[in-house]
């Protein structure tokens, strides 16, 4: 696992270690990237059950302003720590030692990007989903990792899918408000 491009290109990332954490494939990671290439630029982003991080850390290389890497585990807490201190990104970051729901219930945060990697068939983004909706600026962008299988909402809180991709047992959704299609 590695930065594709912007100021930490190259640098390789440490993963998590066991089974409880699925890093995003780099095939996966170069699509979602080049689909919103034109809006990290400057932009707040969530990395939502961050895992190692590896998914805000490309933001972050490519000019993000800041981004909240939010994990309930210690070791994907550690793990996106040391990712971010070898990046040279720590200063753009904030590491949030929480649970999902409770985060966004609580935070203040206006986000530009959001990418959301949970624990897959659990229910969780049917309950995530509607809570980060609310957190996002008008010309927000969600990305939502998930098994191909999983049946999600087409819309939500004036969100909606605008585009899906799909990379074997893995998909990848783009929610958008409605009004900007």
């Amino acid at each position: 696992m590695r930065v594709i491009t912007g100021q930490a290109k190259g640098r390789t990332l440490e993963t998590v270690a066991g089974l409880d954490v699925r890093p995003t494939t780099i095939k996966v990671k170069e699509a979602v990237f080049s689909a919103i290439h034109f809006e990290i630029e400057g932009a707040v982003v969530l990395d939502l059950f961050c895992g190692s991080g590896q998914m805000g850390i490309e933001a972050l290389s490519r000019n993000a302003r800041v981004c909240n890497f939010v994990d309930r585990s210690k070791a994907s807490q550690e793990v996106t720590k040391r990712n971010l201190e070898k990046t040279g990104l720590i200063k753009q970051a904030r590491i949030i030692a929480m649970e999902y729901k409770p985060f966004l219930e609580t935070t203040t945060e206006v986000y530009d990007i959001a990418f959301l990697d949970p624990p897959y068939s659990q229910g969780i983004l049917q309950e995530a989903l509607p809570l980060l909706v609310t957190k996002m600026s008008e010309a927000g962008v969600i990305l939502v990792e998930h098994e191909k299988s999983d049946e999600l909402p087409q819309v939500v809180g004036g969100f909606c899918v605008v585009k899906r991709h799909n990379y074997g047992r893995i998909s990848v959704s783009t929610y958008r408000r409605e009004e900007a299609q």
